[in-house]
């Protein structure tokens, strides 16, 4: 059985088809990549997978659980984690609080004992602290513990993003162009990074990136969104060279994907 199987998905918004027929099968411990040109449909398709638009038409099923219609914190708490194209931090909270807030769905404890402030709250409340130190730590981000998220770099902002995602102990990690807006020795490190979590986490990684070079580093395999449809699937060397692919989402000369290959060949 797949860790997470999706047949026939469908959403629209208006009259504009953002996903269409799409169908996923990611099996536990893959590394599997979405991508395709900007408006495509792979963020929409993330926001169906982890509740933030419902799903209509069609099925999502994770390690054998209907999800479909579940709400966004169910499905956290069944393992699914995921983080943002945008970065979505509380700027003005230090970093150890953005990491804390990422295990609320996680919490063992009733309203009641928030409110009383009982023993049982404060023991779970101080298990989620250290273990939010524990990913500070892991993703070298200590020194910067009671900083206010805004006044780290780009990077880093992203790696609090990432520890948020984890400290949920999540199955399923849903990355969303996690490379975005870094150059190229930023990247490297980031293909690093997430091929040492997928290990360390035990997870199951789903990414959408445009930068082709961590795709082609890091991806078992890849699914092209075009206009919200399935244009072409298999490893991620292949798909370089598919007609479609070169059209759709690379241009008809496919030079940028043919010079990220090279470039990941070297690496």
């Amino acid at each position: 059985m797949a860790l997470l199987e999706i047949t026939g998905l469908f959403h629209h918004f208006g009259g504009l088809a953002a996903v269409t027929d799409f169908s996923l099968e990611v099996e536990e411990g893959e590394l599997a990549g979405l991508i395709g040109p900007n408006g495509a449909g792979k963020t929409t398709v993330f926001n169906l997978i982890t509740g933030v638009f419902q799903v209509r038409q069609g099925q999502i099923t994770f390690r054998g659980q209907d999800l479909t219609r579940r709400p966004s914190h169910l499905i956290s708490a069944r393992g699914i984690a995921r983080t943002f194209q945008n970065i979505r931090l509380f700027k003005d909270l230090s970093v150890l609080d953005n990491v804390r807030l990422g295990a609320f769905a996680q919490h063992r404890y009733r309203l009641f004992d928030a409110v009383a402030r009982t023993g049982n709250f404060r023991l779970e409340e101080e298990r989620q602290r250290q273990r939010a130190l524990e990913l500070l730590e892991r993703f070298n981000l200590l020194p910067y513990t009671d900083a206010p998220a805004r006044n780290l770099p780009y990077g880093e902002q992203r790696r609090v993003e990432m520890a948020r995602a984890l400290i949920s102990d999540p199955k399923l990690l849903l990355l969303d162009e996690p490379a975005a807006g870094m150059n190229q020795s930023e990247a490297q490190d980031l293909v690093r990074l997430i091929r040492e979590i997928k290990e360390d986490f035990s997870l199951t990684i789903i990414l959408i990136e445009h930068q082709m070079r961590v795709v082609l580093n890091l991806c078992q395999w890849v699914k092209v969104l075009d206009f919200g449809e399935i244009i072409a699937s298999g490893p991620p060397r292949e798909i370089q060279h598919h007609p479609a692919v070169l059209e759709a989402y690379l241009g008809r000369d496919g030079g940028l994907l043919e010079g990220e290959a090279g470039s990941a060949a070297r690496e």
